[in-house]
């Protein structure tokens, strides 16, 4: 329908109606854009169509530089008004300072230097040592007759290279930051299934909730709960007697995030068609043979493969797998905590006073305020955690290969100081770490924080 001044009204129902890469609408800052044009060209490949039928406004800033604002134009079909919408309101969306001026900066550096924020020549060196490590290991682990300890040795190699595929390859590629060919982008990102988790999973819990909602209560499923849940972050979650222990016995099971992703979760997901708050779509024909195919192809190559053709009996077997699995999980699950799980990092409430969930934050200062670095300055530590030592800069621009975030990151800082939005950074990794478990134990076991709850 049309209002007086002759542009087009559209209600959230008429905007879901179109939420396929074929039928594309997006919503951005309170405008409504068809872009079902413009998809099959987008640089970012599927990255256009992950939030179509729903609101992009952050997914789309934090994606593109300034000037892609503009050639919005274009697609602009009408506005969008909805009182029963339910996602959160930024402070100022477009109009957050502090974000467009650190924009700004960031790209006069890329344009200064002539880098191409995207791409980083030294990724595809990386990823293919990467490949080459985890086809040794899984050789070496498996079917190289050797003494029993250096099967094992070799499947926590495993497990780390199979980690640094999550970490490096997987993750730069399914936020758009691996290649300018979309095919290569979506190829790499789909690496993750090759070794048992799902992307289309991973990139709707991960991209569009955490990133979009980071530590917001309700809205982040990073940090989603249920009562009774073996974990408490913050104090508006249940309290039980056990999470006075919590920093003891998640530092165990931490290792078994890659398990629980790999044989629970990615299937809970599907069959729920949600994770957590975040809903999942229907996958289109291509991400629904990935999603299967993905599976199939690693159980039988890391658990039937092995029983036919290995040396190892059936329990050096599954403790060589259990192994890797282990590493895996404590890598993932360690390196991602530490960047918004301590108490540096700030945990936000939305405000329904006037009936539709807003957060006096601007987007952008949300994110620094969320998130926490550490050892900015290691070469060694960008590397092995694929960045997320940089993890601010991260949460501030997802499509720039990680590879570059050393060289952005007094950018990044000297933004926030002179906007007086603080910046947390730990000089190590250990001292992240003990920050990390520090935290955990006080939530869950000291008094103020189980009064709150």
């Amino acid at each position: 329908m049309a209002d007086t001044r002759g542009a087009a009204i559209y209600r959230l129902e008429d905007v879901k109606a179109h939420d396929s890469a074929e039928d594309c609408w997006l919503v951005i800052a309170g405008k409504v854009y068809d872009v079902t044009s413009w998809v099959p060209s987008h640089p970012g490949g599927s990255m256009i169509y992950l939030q179509a039928g729903r609101d992009s406004t952050h997914l789309f800033d934090s994606y593109h530089p300034l000037y892609v604002r503009k050639l919005l134009s274009r697609y602009y079909i009408g506005d969008f008004q909805d009182e029963n919408y339910d996602n959160i309101q930024y402070m100022q969306p477009f109009e957050e300072k502090f974000y467009t001026t650190l924009k700004e900066r960031v790209e006069s550096f890329f344009d200064k230097f002539k880098l191409d924020a995207r791409v980083h020549p030294h990724m595809f060196l990386k990823s293919a040592l990467i490949f080459v490590g985890l086809t040794f290991c899984y050789y070496t682990t498996f079917y190289r007759q050797q003494h029993f300890l250096f099967s094992l040795f070799s499947a926590a190699g495993m497990g780390f290279f199979i980690a640094e595929i999550g970490l490096s390859i997987m993750h730069d590629a399914n936020h758009g930051a691996y290649s300018r060919y979309p095919l290569l982008g979506y190829i790499m990102g789909a690496s993750l299934d090759i070794v048992g988790a799902s992307s289309f999973m991973w990139k709707y819990q991960h991209v569009v909730g955490h990133h979009s909602f980071t530590n917001v209560h309700n809205y982040d499923p990073d940090i989603r709960v249920k009562d009774p849940d073996i974990r408490r972050v913050t104090s508006k979650q249940p309290w039980h007697d056990y999470h006075m222990y919590q920093h003891v016995y998640l530092a165990i099971l931490y290792g078994l995030l890659a398990l629980k992703s790999i044989f629970l979760d990615d299937f809970v997901a599907y069959f729920n068609g949600r994770i957590g708050p975040v809903k999942v779509p229907k996958m289109t024909p291509v991400e629904f043979h990935i999603f299967w195919w993905g599976k199939a192809v690693y159980a039988t190559y890391m658990l039937v493969l092995p029983l036919l053709f290995s040396y190892h009996n059936f329990l050096s077997l599954l403790v060589c797998y259990l192994v890797s699995q282990l590493v895996t999980g404590w890598m993932l699950a360690l390196l991602f905590q530490v960047a918004h799980v301590v108490e540096e990092a700030e945990f936000f409430d939305v405000d329904c006073t006037n009936g539709v969930p807003t957060l006096s934050s601007g987007w952008a200062a949300l994110q620094v305020r969320t998130t926490a670095n550490f050892s900015v300055n290691s070469l060694f530590w960008t590397h092995v955690s694929g960045g997320l030592n940089h993890q601010i800069e991260h949460h501030l621009f997802p499509a720039i290969c990680h590879l570059h975030y050393p060289r952005i990151q007094p950018i990044v800082e000297s933004t926030c100081k002179e906007f007086g939005i603080p910046y947390h950074r730990f000089p190590d990794v250990w001292t992240a770490l003990k920050a990390h478990f520090a935290y955990l134990k006080k939530v869950g076991g000291s008094v103020e924080f189980r009064l709150a709850g």
